[in-house]
């Protein structure tokens, strides 16, 4: 039997390695995208933390599978809207998706909120806004955040670790 710190030491240098790191922070980003409660940044800033010069792919890499996942969510709510409509034959009506309506697909760039921002990109959907409007604008707003959150942590963290 594999003692749990040799194990996890191990676990943590195959992710670490840059070929499977950008893949794991990518799955990471999306999976977090979603619905599913998950946060993303501390893979992203692991990486960069053992692999400083992974800072841009990384950055690059988490923006693409959490643009992705708001994509998913994005159809998500699109789907569970129509499922809505035609189950009640009615067409919901409240204020905060009148406000959402208003913005129109901008809206989106407020999907780097924590708590907020994937439900966010599901009432986008729900509300039929323009899908790639809507899909730029979550890219832009994810990528700010990864990139602000990854070189706050990494300021407030200097040093690199010694492997």
């Amino acid at each position: 039997m594999v003692p749990m710190d040799v194990w996890l030491d191990w676990m943590m240098r195959v992710l670490s390695l840059p070929e499977v790191g950008l893949s794991t922070v990518f799955f990471i980003a999306f999976v977090a995208s979603t619905l599913v409660p998950l946060g993303s940044e501390p893979a992203v800033f692991g990486l960069v933390k053992l692999n400083p010069e992974m800072f841009w792919p990384a950055i690059l890499a988490a923006t693409a599978g959490a643009t992705l996942g708001g994509a998913v969510t994005w159809w998500m709510g699109y789907g569970a809207e129509r499922a809505y409509e035609h189950m009640t034959n009615k067409h919901p009506d409240v204020r905060a998706l009148k406000w959402l309506r208003r913005f129109g697909p901008k809206a989106c760039l407020l999907s780097w909120l924590p708590v907020v921002g994937d439900p966010l990109c599901a009432v986008a959907g729900w509300l039929k806004l323009p899908f790639w409007p809507c899909l730029l604008y979550m890219a832009i707003g994810k990528f700010g955040r990864y990139l602000v959150f990854t070189a706050v942590l990494v300021g407030f963290f200097p040093g690199q670790y010694v492997r």
